[in-house]
């Protein structure tokens, strides 16, 4: 039988990058082989050695020319065919005689690869299977720390080998690039980015992920100094931050404005909370809110938490504010929805105030309205109105005339911060003028924890209600004179109006 043919890619440089079946396929090769110029020295080698064992036979095959000067018959290109053909033919004799053969290929075998050639040969006659391999291109981008193309850009791969003014037009026309082949055609390549007017964004990486990489923007680079193993990349158009050196992270910059994005988590449980708020916490170096908010987002050690007490919304407002003027991503963090009775509003108004630079965003959650709707049918089926009883930053008075022209309007009522220890009497008052305007009969609904773990939902009349066993961590549903509780004890507003 035949042996079998593989085609190994070795990734970029870092002998760490190498596959694990490209690891497992040397180790059990009968045959490995290389290619190498006339020094006999093998980059795929070397990276290969961790992986090669004792009584393998090893293949080196010795480019005849690197360079188109040549006296061969035939040119450059004859010598080089005659080389292929003849390195086929002895990866043939070990095939025949049933000896599997790898063929070590820098970065991606069908990249640029030298194996690419032997496959073109041998793949029609033998058991053939092509192991990928980590590209040079891939490896350079990780090393810049740089995206070569985001959303729909195009990526163009060049060859340093093609006319300045070719290369020039490409450049020209395409979101990111990478030109490899470089060493003797440097300058040509360093002259169509000129001539593309993209010299100014474009990078230099060598080697990249050994021990001997080097970064440097590509206009600085002196053409003297460039061996082959090198790249130019041009970086996506949408990542416009400066390189890191490798190894280097890029963190944010004091005086660089970041971003603050004001988050609902929902009512209670965590599949309340949208996957765009989920994101935001995600991406997030800073979690700014109320304490008990913060606890429940899961702990993330890359991140820093700043809770505060429920009373300070300015301060809060202010200092994530801060914190984003300074570079950093802050999420504000909320429950229920931020821009009902929540952060949004306060940090809107400290940005509006004191910082204009900062981009805010609200990002919409579950209102515990409609949470504790949810739970009973549908009492919100019709017009209704969000109202808080709370009196921190309104008088009383307001909240009683609008508790009693919404209950005119035969509006279903939502209420918030019904009521808490400093203020313990005033859903009694609110209930009495509640009373004053419509049916002792009408439907209430008293949602407590709704979402968490102490959740209690119950249906009681206006007249019924008992102040007592309400806190602020009810939310009251008061209905209309359309709204309904069916046998079943499903709660529900018509969506039609008499009149």
């Amino acid at each position: 039988m035949n042996g079998r043919l593989y085609g190994v890619g070795l990734g970029p440089g870092d002998p760490e990058l190498v596959t694990v079946k490209a690891a497992r396929l040397i180790g059990a090769a009968d045959v490995v082989a290389f290619h190498a110029a006339q020094h006999g020295r093998s980059v795929a080698r070397g990276l290969a050695a961790p992986y090669l064992r004792p009584g393998q036979v090893e293949e080196l095959l010795v480019y005849p020319v690197t360079t188109e000067t040549t006296d061969h018959p035939g040119g450059y290109q004859g010598a080089i065919d005659e080389f292929y053909e003849a390195a086929a033919a002895r990866l043939a004799a070990h095939l025949d005689a049933g000896r599997d053969v790898v063929v070590l290929a820098e970065g991606d075998p069908f990249f640029y690869g030298s194996y690419m050639h032997m496959h073109k040969r041998l793949a029609h006659r033998y058991p053939t299977e092509v192991v990928p391999g980590v590209t040079s291109v891939s490896g350079a981008a990780a090393v810049l720390g740089r995206p070569l193309v985001e959303r729909d850009e195009v990526l163009t791969v060049l060859p340093g080998t093609l006319p300045a003014d070719e290369l020039a037009e490409w450049l020209a026309t395409t979101d990111s690039a990478a030109v490899l082949k470089l060493g003797r055609t440097f300058g040509n390549v360093r002259e169509a980015f000129d001539a593309a007017g993209v010299l100014d964004r474009a990078y230099y990486v060598e080697r990249a992920t050994t021990d001997r990489q080097r970064v440097a923007p590509l206009a600085d680079v002196d053409p003297e100094t460039v061996p082959y193993f090198s790249l130019a990349l041009l970086p996506s158009l949408l990542s416009p931050v400066s390189a890191p050196e490798p190894g280097q992270v890029s963190a944010p910059k004091p005086g660089t404005a970041g971003e603050v994005a004001v988050v609902g988590l929902g009512p209670g449980k965590r599949a309340w909370t949208t996957p765009e708020v989920a994101e935001a916490l995600a991406e997030a170096d800073d979690l700014v809110g109320y304490g008990p908010y913060l606890d429940r987002v899961p702990a993330n050690p890359r991140q820093v938490k700043h809770p505060s007490d429920n009373r300070v919304e300015v301060e809060r407002a202010a200092a994530a504010l801060q914190l984003a003027r300074d570079g950093r991503r802050v999420a504000v963090v909320s429950s229920g929805d931020p821009g009902v009775f929540a952060m949004a509003a306060a940090v809107l108004e400290v940005a509006a105030e004191s910082f204009p630079d900062v981009e805010v965003r609200v990002l919409p959650g579950l209102t515990a309205a409609q949470a504790v709707a949810s739970r009973v049918g549908a009492p919100l089926g019709h017009d209704f109105a969000v109202i808080s009883l709370s009196d921190v930053l309104k008088p009383w008075d307001v909240v009683l005339d609008r508790l009693r022209a919404a209950a005119s309007a035969d509006l279903v009522l939502a209420l918030y911060n019904p009521r808490s220890k400093a203020r313990p009497h005033q859903l009694a008052e609110a209930q009495k003028a509640l009373l004053d305007v419509r049916d002792p009969d009408t439907v209430v609904v008293v949602g407590r924890d709704v979402g968490g773990a102490e959740e209690s939902v119950r249906v009681t009349t206006l007249a019924d209600l008992d102040p007592e066993t309400v806190d602020m961590r009810c939310l009251l549903l008061i209905g209309s004179t359309q709204t309904r509780v069916t046998p079943s004890g499903r709660v529900f507003t018509s969506r039609r109006y008499p009149g």
